[in-house]
C-alpha cells in the first residue's frame, strides 16, 4: 500500500524551503541547498543536529582544503584526487565522515567555477547555512510516540499474563496443549518496543533515558527469567500439594501485570508461601523431592522476577 510518512514530507517541504531561499537571494548552484537538507533530515532530533554539526565541519574543512588544492595546484583532476587523499582522512580523524558527501558537492562547485573568490566563498556558505538551517528547523517536529509506546506495554502485559496462566494450567493439570506462541511474539515485541522508546529518547535533547525505555528493558529482564522457568515447570510430572499453592500464586500474580507496584506485595505472599513449605512434612520418595526442589527453584526465580520490578519502581 502507498505510504507517505512524516519523514518523507518533512524532507520534501524542507527541499522545496531551502531551494526557495537560497534561489531568492539569487545564490549560485542554488538548488544544492536542497541536497544538503536532505542529507540532514534524520530520523531523531539528536542524529538530525549531530548530522548537521559534522556536514558544517566538513564542508569548511572542505572549503580549506579546496583553497590550499585548487589554488596550490590547479584546477584539474590530479588536485582533486589529491585533495580526496586527504581530506577524507581528515573527515575520519574530525569523526566527520557523513560529510563527505556534502562536502564534496562543496568541493566540486569550487572546481567547475575554477576560482575561490570571497563572492563565492560566501554564496557556498549561505548555501550551507540554508540547507543545514531549514533541515534543523522542519525536524524539530516529531510526532508523539506515546500511544504507540503505551499499546506495546499493553500487548507484552497481555501476554506475560497468557504465558503465566499456561503456567498455572498446566500446573494444575499437568497437562498443556500450549503452542508456546506467545514466547516468540513477546521477544519481538520488546525488541520493537524498546526500539521505539529509545527513538523517543534522541527526540529530547535534555533527556538520555526514559520511563519506557526503563520499562521494556525491565520487563525484558523479567522475560529472561520466563523463558529460563518454562523447561523447568514442564519437566515436573508427579504431584504434589506445593504444586497447587504456587499455581494460586502465579494465577493471582498473572492478573496483577501492570505498570503498577505491586511487586512488594507478592514478594511478601512468597516469603509466606516459603515458610509454609518448610513446615509441611518432608519429601517421602525420591520423585517428590525432586519435584519440590524444582518447585523451589521456581519460587526463587519468581522472586527475582518480582525484585525486577520492585527496583523498577524505586527508581
Amino acid at each position: 500500500m502507498f505510504k507517505i510518512g512524516y519523514r518523507t514530507a518533512k524532507t520534501a517541504v524542507g527541499t522545496a524551503i531551502a531551494i526557495s531561499l537560497a534561489q531568492s537571494l539569487n545564490l549560485q548552484n542554488f538548488a544544492s541547498a536542497g541536497i544538503l537538507t536532505i542529507l540532514c533530515i534524520q530520523v531523531t532530533k539528536k542524529k538530525s543536529l549531530k548530522s548537521a554539526w559534522a556536514r558544517f565541519i566538513a564542508c569548511v574543512t572542505g572549503m580549506l582544503f579546496s583553497f590550499l588544492f585548487f589554488e596550490g595546484i590547479g584546477y584539474h583532476p590530479i588536485a582533486i584526487a589529491l585533495l580526496l587523499l586527504f581530506f577524507i582522512p581528515t573527515t575520519v580523524a574530525l569523526k566527520v565522515t557523513e560529510g563527505i558527501s556534502t562536502s564534496s558537492v562543496i568541493i566540486l562547485h569550487f572546481y567547475m567555477a575554477e576560482q575561490m573568490t570571497a563572492k563565492l566563498l560566501y554564496n557556498e556558505l549561505l548555501l550551507i547555512i540554508i540547507g543545514i538551517g531549514v533541515a534543523l528547523l522542519v525536524n524539530m517536529y516529531m510526532p508523539s510516540v506515546e500511544n504507540k509506546l503505551k499499546e506495546y506495554q499493553r500487548i507484552i502485559e497481555d501476554l506475560f499474563r497468557i504465558i503465566f496462566k499456561e503456567i498455572v494450567h498446566y500446573l494444575r493439570t499437568n497437562e498443556s496443549q500450549w503452542d508456546g506462541k506467545e514466547i516468540t511474539l513477546t521477544a519481538e515485541m520488546l525488541q520493537q518496543a524498546k526500539t521505539l522508546a529509545l527513538q523517543n529518547v534522541e527526540n529530547h535533547f535534555l533527556r538520555n533515558e526514559d520511563y519506557y525505555y526503563r520499562y521494556f528493558r525491565m520487563r525484558e529482564k523479567q522475560f529472561e527469567i520466563i523463558e529460563r522457568v518454562l523447561p523447568l515447570i514442564t519437566s515436573i510430572t508427579y504431584t504434589v500439594e506445593q504444586r497447587n499453592m504456587i499455581a494460586d500464586f502465579i494465577d493471582e500474580l498473572s492478573d496483577a501485570i501492570h505498570p503498577g507496584n505491586t511487586a512488594l506485595k507478592f514478594i511478601r505472599q512468597l516469603e509466606e508461601m516459603k515458610k509454609q513449605f518448610q513446615e509441611m512434612p518432608l519429601p517421602k520418595t525420591r520423585e517428590e523431592f525432586e519435584e519440590r526442589a524444582a518447585l523451589l527453584h521456581f519460587v526463587k526465580e519468581m522472586e527475582q522476577y518480582l525484585i525486577i520490578k520492585s527496583q523498577f519502581k524505586a527508581s
